[in-house]
């Protein structure tokens, strides 16, 4: 399952940025043939990867844009599809609208400040927990609340999914902490943040293929945030 998936056909890939030298870091990336920078000067990086066949994605990292393809990409393919897929980010609006150049929230201590800052844009800053914190012991739900104590916990089952479904889920628990149920009330609170339906379709289709054994190995964690679409679309 991928996380997100564009589709529609594209033009001709545009002009993105100047070139310029843009170095490679982590597993399995590669420097680019033509090292670019986007429109708006972020370092531009290539990953290539032999667990990946047939789709390309590209996603936000760091503040970093990232471009992955399959290990079996011939140069022209890959200035092809790195020009496409970062057109495809610039129209997406990801890095704005998703505040991709900030740092995800891993610790226990991020994920607070960053409820914080989720509670006072969608909620008046209404909700304030007294703890929130990653577990590791919830396997049925992906995450609780306790209204009496303030506290929400986050399974760190999400950790690889996209941010804007972690997002969801976090906002979720911060409503509860001001209704209970999932009465009407509770739905309304929700209202206001636009990925709740798309990160419900999100997370029913994981549960949907995990009880299936469908879930595929090495999960999400590749295009995290961002677009991916089959390597063979035109």
């Amino acid at each position: 399952m991928t996380p997100s998936a564009g589709s529609g056909r594209a033009g001709k890939p545009g002009r993105v940025g100047n070139p310029r030298p843009a170095s490679s870091a982590g597993s399995g990336a590669v420097p680019a043939t033509i090292p670019l920078v986007t429109a708006d000067g972020a370092p531009v990086l290539v990953r290539r990867s032999a667990r990946r066949r047939r789709t390309v994605a590209a996603f936000w990292e760091d503040g970093t844009a990232v471009v992955a393809i399959p290990a079996s990409f011939s140069r022209a393919q890959e200035r092809e599809w790195v020009h496409r897929m970062l057109e495809k980010l610039r129209l997406q609006g990801a890095r704005g609208a998703k505040g991709s150049g900030r740092r995800r929230p891993r610790s226990d201590a991020d994920l607070a400040a960053h409820a914080a800052e989720l509670s006072a844009k969608y909620l008046g800053g209404r909700a304030v927990p007294s703890s929130v914190r990653w577990v590791t012991n919830q396997n049925s739900r992906w995450g609780s609340a306790t209204p009496s104590e303030g506290t929400i916990r986050l399974s760190a089952k999400l950790q690889p999914m996209p941010q804007w479904v972690i997002d969801y889920v976090l906002l979720h628990e911060l409503a509860h902490l001001l209704v209970a149920g999932h009465d009407a009330a509770f739905w309304r609170l929700l209202a206001a943040y636009p990925e709740t339906e798309r990160a419900k379709a999100f997370l029913d289709g994981v549960s949907f293929a995990t009880s299936r054994g469908l879930a595929p190995g090495g999960g999400y964690d590749e295009a995290p945030d961002g677009t991916e679409i089959p390597a063979g679309a035109p």
